[in-house]
């Protein structure tokens, strides 16, 4: 078994942006930005805020995390997107989800220039990535398949089952390795809450990606010997010998499965890395398209 180290290879992604960056300053010319909004006081969106604030830092790339009030209104979020759609020195903006329930989050999405679109949410970029064409991604999957990539991992042919049919993960993960396109050109199933003997499809996977919420759920006799393993999920259970009195583990049971999978990522230290990374790597994309 071998482990997919998202630690690793975020890092490896985060030197070569630094490194392309820091030609971009030594040529005197301008440098990519990000621009962060986080609306409320949410604790784990501070927390995600904080560390892609970091990620910047430590490549040299621009940041601002513009933090407002719960009781802003839905107009003057959407005045503050449009402030940033028009500043020529950012050229990502992300808004940290979820948003207080008076503000409708889809008018927000919509309301990010496609340019800017680094989380890769809006309509535009999300039907583009249907019909097979160039567009953002969003930045999980993206991380699913970066990771693939630089296993040497391969796809073409491959069944991919997809637990999950979320917007952010499952129904984006599930378009990208079914695109006519090298490091996919997979057959692709999605299971759901809908679906009925749902081992019968986890048995028949090549690539295992799951992300359901539900603490180790995938068990050993659901795979088959050799299977690849990506696990999104992200799930706390209460363990009294730890630290916080609580554990964070993944949606596979990591120490029946991994016994059986020739890879499969960690969790904490696989998937969540990757996305952060590939925010950077995406805001890095729209400079080069749009920005420079």
């Amino acid at each position: 078994m071998i482990l997919l180290d998202g630690k690793k290879t975020a890092q490896e992604i985060r030197t070569e942006l630094k490194t392309a960056i820091d030609k971009l300053k030594t040529e005197g010319k301008k440098t990519p930005g990000l621009a962060a909004i986080l609306v409320g006081t949410d604790s784990a969106s501070e927390i995600y805020v904080n560390s892609k604030a970091k990620d910047c830092n430590e490549i040299g790339m621009k940041t601002v995390t513009e933090k407002r009030d719960a009781s802003i209104s839905e107009s003057e979020l959407l005045e503050l997107i449009e402030s940033y759609n028009k500043n020529k020195d950012f050229h990502g903006i992300l808004v940290q989800l979820p948003l207080p329930k008076h503000i409708d989050e889809d008018k927000v999405i919509e309301a990010i220039s496609p340019q800017k679109d680094v989380d890769g949410f809006h309509p535009m970029s999300v039907g583009k990535l249907v019909i097979g064409k160039e567009t953002f991604r969003s930045c999980t999957p993206a991380g699913i398949q970066e990771l693939l990539i630089r296993y040497n991992i391969e796809t073409k042919g491959k069944h991919v089952v997809v637990l999950g049919r979320s917007n952010i993960v499952g129904k984006p993960i599930a378009n990208i390795m079914l695109q006519k396109k090298e490091h996919a050109n997979s057959i692709v199933t999605i299971c759901h809450s809908a679906t009925k003997d749902i081992s019968s499809y986890t048995k028949q996977a090549d690539i295992l990606i799951a992300a359901i919420g539900r603490a180790k759920f995938v068990k050993a006799d659901m795979v088959k010997e050799g299977v690849v393993v990506v696990d999104v999920g992200i799930n706390r259970v209460d363990d009294a010998t730890a630290k916080k009195g609580y554990r964070v583990v993944g949606d596979v049971d990591f120490d029946e499965v991994s016994k059986k999978a020739s890879y499969i990522t960690p969790v904490p230290g696989g998937v969540g890395l990757m996305t952060r990374a590939m925010l950077l790597k995406n805001t890095y994309t729209a400079y080069l398209k749009y920005g420079k």
